[in-house]
């Protein structure tokens, strides 16, 4: 339940933050008469988002066992791939967020009302799917249920709740920090992810080596006992691996954790807030404080 919590509330804050900066720019330079149509590109994105959850949770029914875990492992891989291109995009973007979206927002105004639905639409739209795909992934790879799920929509409250008080300026948070930290707690869930699709595709046979097992410490930690299940929760934990799902494991870190280390030490050191610290550079309160 915590990590699709975390899923849900960085994800949520990210597209919090964006509407909240499209918001203040559209008031600040009085263009309110096109709020309508940004707020109906959000609404769509967020139906479009609910949409692909639906799908992925109830497509399944009624396909064979092997379409099932090739569709499933599939998919986990996909989810791997976004999240993995989001933490990076985050990375890389963070100090010019705010100025991009405000550039988009400009080019909108000039190209008329479906180009401002469009950009609320896909400015929310990407952050709904990553969400919904990746939340569905980790959900799938600790079985199931309804206790997951809450916890991501918990996640997503969360977001709205602190996105809505740092417009409002009740409170600041420091946003380069907290992206970093739960974008290497994500990069951690994606590697179980990623392994639990590879078990996927060894149980449909796309796969070989499913018995070839690297390890067993389901006497030492077993899958239902409390450990188990909070390590499960967290970081995908299976008790026997196949060598196959161990070393893409280990592969995906070894390889993401340090391109995301030497892209957070390039965004630079975080500022004292007195003069633009990045907690007060991307919220929506100063979203055009400073032009």
């Amino acid at each position: 339940m915590l990590a699709n919590y975390l899923i849900g509330l960085r994800e949520g804050l990210e597209a919090s933050l964006v509407v909240g900066i499209l918001v203040a720019y559209v008031v600040k330079v009085d263009r309110r008469d096109v709020l309508p149509r940004l707020w109906l590109g959000v609404t769509a994105a967020v139906v479009l988002s609910l949409g692909v959850g639906a799908v992925l949770t109830f497509g399944a029914y009624g396909l064979t066992f092997q379409a099932q875990e090739i569709i499933g492992g599939g998919l986990s891989l996909v989810a791997v791939g976004f999240v993995t291109w989001m933490v990076f995009w985050m990375a890389r973007t963070a100090r010019s967020m705010k100025h991009e979206l405000q550039s988009g927002l400009d080019r909108a105004l000039e190209g008329g009302a479906w180009a401002i639905v469009a950009l609320g639409f896909l400015s929310v739209g990407r952050e709904g799917i990553e969400t919904a795909l990746f939340v569905w992934a980790a959900v799938q790879s600790t079985g199931g249920g309804p206790v997951p799920l809450l916890g991501a929509l918990l996640g997503i409250l969360s977001a709205v709740a602190i996105g809505v008080a740092i417009h409002r300026g009740v409170m600041t948070i420091d946003l380069r920090r907290f992206f970093t930290v739960t974008g290497y707690f994500l990069v951690v869930v994606a590697a179980g992810v990623l392994a639990y699709g590879i078990g996927d595709l060894q149980e449909a046979g796309v796969l070989p080596g499913r018995t070839s097992t690297a390890f067993d410490v389901s006497s030492a930690v077993p899958p239902t006992s409390p450990q188990g299940v909070l390590l499960q929760g967290l970081v995908n934990f299976t008790p026997t691996p196949s060598w196959l799902q161990l070393g893409g494991w280990l592969v995906y870190l070894a390889v993401v954790v340090p391109l995301v280390a030497r892209a957070t030490r390039r965004r630079g050191p975080t500022r004292p807030a007195a003069s633009g610290s990045e907690s007060t550079t991307l919220t929506p309160r100063t979203a055009g404080a400073h032009e």
